[in-house]
């Protein structure tokens, strides 16, 4: 999808992807009668359904953030196909999970975030007081637990037996529909900006972050929206071979973001395809760098420069069911150039974007994308004939329970460039240059599908899908010399 570019000559805000997966459309959560019965073998679940309230589908919202003391990781269950046992809450944890033989441990005991047993000895009963009994054919849909960080969708395909940490299970991945069936769910939820974790690539980088309640991290005095996340980075950048040291080249500059993410899903039923379905990341985004010297990439090749790496496993609540998505974000520095021009540019940006994937039982997956722009410079020069764009951008992947389903590069850039001619005349009189310059603001959108977005209950892909280039590019300045 393609949305139009703006761009105005005025003051550039700052960069900030300040809702990449901000909260948008969390509805209120109500409630649809269910039975407070029995869901099958022995296993007792709430019944609380809830919906948005407008339309009877299922509510997306933020998961409650587990407790300082450890809480039971949020567990929901349905039986096998057919049964007629619709997914309900459930006091079911996972005790442990072999990533490698699919083994995992079934509890009713409180599991604390992070440990690999039980917290406690005593058994703790599901809401109507009978304890859980795991059958063949059960779905299981479990928060990050125990041996499963990234959370766990799965079959019971074979009942093994009785433990010290409580029933013995092997498993095999299930699909959301199977937990789903024939709801429909549709919402933007924003994640913590306090729940990534940060891996600094490179000397300098900052990290600042603000969320409600007044809690801030970072540089003192640091001022930033709300669910916001910032990433400030200052750091020297490929020379060309033979520059003076005059053109000593660098890049400072911040990227602020307030992640969200876009989830949909329109059930046919547990053992059919879902009507529709999308999982996609978007958001508000607002940057400001400023590019410096003469840069060159090192072989005529772009060269991208990583400088931070961040990673959050946001769990969504759809009704009942606990949906664990797995967000990582690379920002990063990219030079392309041919060595000869010397820049001097500073640029503001500000927009959005929107990256992801979209089903329908006509034409299956198919790619989403578009991005709306506003930049200005605060000042911009360029010297010498030659060619030079720098980037300073954000490379994004979404999936879910583990399984890659989006990726997405946003990088908006800087492009500068400059030709001329130097003329002399034969009976030595003074030579004459003529020649043009021009700085450009853009943005590339680029991205992928891939096969794990069968989660859903879809076909499988068989082959990544490109998202398609999305690139828009306005003038910030120019002149003539």
């Amino acid at each position: 999808m393609r949305r139009r570019m703006r761009h105005r000559r005025a003051l550039l805000p700052a960069f900030a992807v300040t809702t990449l997966f901000l909260a948008a459309a969390c509805s209120s959560p109500g409630s649809h009668a269910g039975p407070s019965a029995t869901a099958g073998h022995g296993r007792q679940v709430a019944a609380d359904r809830p919906a948005d309230g407008t339309d009877g589908s299922l509510a997306v919202a933020a998961a409650p953030a587990t407790t300082a003391t450890g809480t039971t990781a949020a567990t929901a269950a349905a039986g096998p196909a057919g049964s007629g046992q619709r997914a309900r809450r459930t006091a079911l944890a996972i005790g442990s999970y072999d990533s490698h033989t699919r083994r995992a441990v079934l509890t009713d005991k409180p599991v604390r975030h992070g440990s690999s047993s039980p917290a406690s000895p005593a058994a703790s009963p599901t809401p109507s007081g009978a304890p859980y009994k795991a059958a063949v054919g059960d779905v299981i849909a479990s928060a990050p637990a125990p041996g499963a960080p990234d959370g766990l969708l799965a079959k019971v395909t074979k009942v093994i037996g009785k433990t010290g940490g409580g029933t013995e299970v092997q498993t095999e991945p299930a699909a959301l529909n199977a937990l789903l069936g024939d709801e429909t769910a549709k919402g933007a939820v924003p994640v913590d900006p306090s729940s990534f974790t940060v891996d600094k690539l490179l000397p300098g980088v900052k990290v600042s972050w603000a969320k409600t309640g007044q809690v801030h991290a970072g540089p003192k005095g640091a001022t930033l929206p709300l669910g916001s996340l910032r990433l400030d980075v200052s750091a020297g950048i490929p020379t060309a071979p033979n520059a003076p040291v005059s053109a000593a080249a660098s890049v400072n500059g911040f990227v602020q973001v307030a992640p969200q993410v876009d989830f949909a899903y329109g059930g046919a039923g547990t053992d059919a395809p879902p009507g529709s379905a999308y999982l996609g990341v978007s958001g508000d985004w607002t940057s400001g760098w400023a590019v410096e010297g003469r840069a060159a990439a090192a072989t005529g090749t772009p060269l991208r420069i990583p400088f931070a790496k961040l990673h959050a496993d946001p769990v969504l609540e759809v009704g009942p069911v606990p949906v664990v998505v797995n967000l990582d974000l690379t920002a990063y520095v990219q030079i392309s150039g041919d060595g000869r021009v010397t820049v001097d540019v500073q640029q503001n940006l500000r927009g959005d974007f929107k990256a992801g994937g979209t089903f329908g039982p006509a034409r299956g997956w198919t790619p989403v994308s578009s991005s709306d722009m506003t930049s200005t410079p605060i000042r911009a020069s360029v010297t010498t004939a030659g060619t030079v764009k720098t980037a300073l951008g954000a490379e994004a992947s979404v999936g879910l329970y583990g399984a890659v389903g989006v990726t997405a590069d946003l990088a908006p850039y800087l492009r500068g460039e400059a030709s001329g001619t130097v003329t002399a005349s034969s009976d030595g009189g003074a030579a004459k240059a003529a020649g043009a310059w021009g700085v450009y603001g853009g943005v590339d959108l680029s991205g992928t599908l891939r096969l794990q977005l069968s989660v859903f209950g879809t076909p499988v892909i068989q082959r990544s899908i490109p998202l398609g280039s999305l690139n828009r590019e306005w003038k910030l300045a120019g002149g003539t010399f």
